[in-house]
């Protein structure tokens, strides 16, 4: 058993934080491993007032005051673990608390730093050269990234990365699942994602044309940030989704829309949260187009996939509610056989064991 130390934006809470549901779904499945887990987060983003979830009997959580002392006292604690990893995207000086955590760790415990929002980031340290995590790359023990595939390990081992292995999103089919549909969230087409300036664009391709072109059919547009934003008369917002609601909102759609940022369609790879989360729930999944999606689910027969609004309007014309269903329990099947977080958690329990101590690192030839 490894005592872990995991810095990250928030276990408890999804309010403006789409890895809530990532972290949990892995982190879970590595404490099942028999993995000691303490998660860190900060009070920022007015987080504790809109929690999912109360700490869980498989982590501890410690949330910690978002000021330079809050910091220090965090990242000391650092030094009581085996592994230390910390997240991209904490929102508190993140580059501050890295090296204050990586400081921290005692000699001997594995350092790692886990980007979930790899290409973004991997643009960021293009352009600045002399970035504190750039030129602590050398010094970690490993990367692992929510996503992106070779091109994104070959990005950060040309950066200096000792080694960089994706953990891809995953299903937790104790959290997701089917369940009855209820009217509030009835539509032929849904997407649930927060408001951000790399995927506002994709939405109104893939989301607001299709209603638009559909003026027959119902639209609903769930996350935080919407408000204020025009739309058509048929196309609904809700505003934030706690994830209490998230099994029942893909099963009251007729289609669930996965629209992945640009920096993720145009690195490929990168399978959202939504994407599992929804086929956990049987959903049938309409998802624009990015390479890679095969490794997870079969274009046209676990899931449909769209080149841009007007495929998505045709595929809500042609698509019927008997094929819709049978798309989402072909893709559910696919998932629980393949993409679980049991699935991911044996594979990250499998790289802290190479890399413990004394074994060098011996992944650097093989990622």
């Amino acid at each position: 058993m490894s005592r872990v130390a995991f810095y990250g934006s928030s276990l408890l809470s999804s309010y403006w934080n789409g890895a809530a549901t990532y972290y949990r779904g892995l982190l879970r499945a590595l404490a099942a491993l028999g993995h000691d887990i303490t998660f860190y987060e900060p009070d920022a983003y007015d987080r504790g007032a809109h929690r999912d979830i109360a700490p869980p009997g498989w982590a501890r959580v410690v949330v910690w005051e978002a000021s330079p002392r809050g910091l220090a006292a965090a990242a000391a604690q650092a030094s009581e673990a085996d592994v230390v990893i910390q997240a991209s995207g904490v929102g508190y000086e993140d580059e501050d608390l890295l090296h204050a955590v990586m400081a921290a760790a005692r000699p001997g415990a594995l350092r790692i730093f886990w980007d979930v929002d790899a290409p973004a980031t991997l643009a960021l340290l293009r352009a600045e050269p002399d970035h504190p995590l750039r030129r602590m790359l050398p010094d970690l023990d490993m990367v692992l990234t929510y996503g992106g595939g070779a091109p994104v390990m070959a990005a950060y081992r040309a950066l200096g990365a000792r080694a960089c292995r994706p953990i891809y999103n995953a299903l937790d089919p104790d959290t997701h699942r089917p369940a009855p549909a209820e009217a509030r969230f009835a539509a032929d087409l849904s997407f649930l994602g927060n408001r951000l300036p790399d995927r506002e664009t994709r939405v109104g391709e893939f989301l607001v044309r299709p209603a638009l072109l559909r003026p027959d059919q119902r639209f609903l547009l769930a996350g935080s940030g919407w408000g204020g934003a025009a739309f058509p008369g048929n196309l609904r917002v809700h505003g934030h989704l706690g994830t209490a609601d998230h099994n029942t909102f893909n099963a009251s759609a007729r289609m669930v829309l996965n629209i992945a940022r640009d920096s993720m369609a145009a690195t490929g790879f990168s399978p959202a949260t939504r994407v599992f989360e929804a086929a956990g729930a049987g959903a049938c999944l309409v998802t624009d187009a990015w390479e890679g999606i095969g490794m997870f689910l079969e274009p046209g027969r676990e899931i449909l996939v769209a080149r841009d609004g007007a495929d998505v309007a045709e595929a809500l014309t042609s698509v019927g509610a008997e094929d819709c269903r049978r798309i989402g329990a072909r893709a559910r099947a696919r998932l629980l056989a393949e993409h679980t977080y049991a699935h991911r958690a044996e594979e990250v329990d499998g790289i802290l064991r190479r890399l413990s101590p004394g074994t060098g690192h011996p992944m650097e030839a093989t990622l």
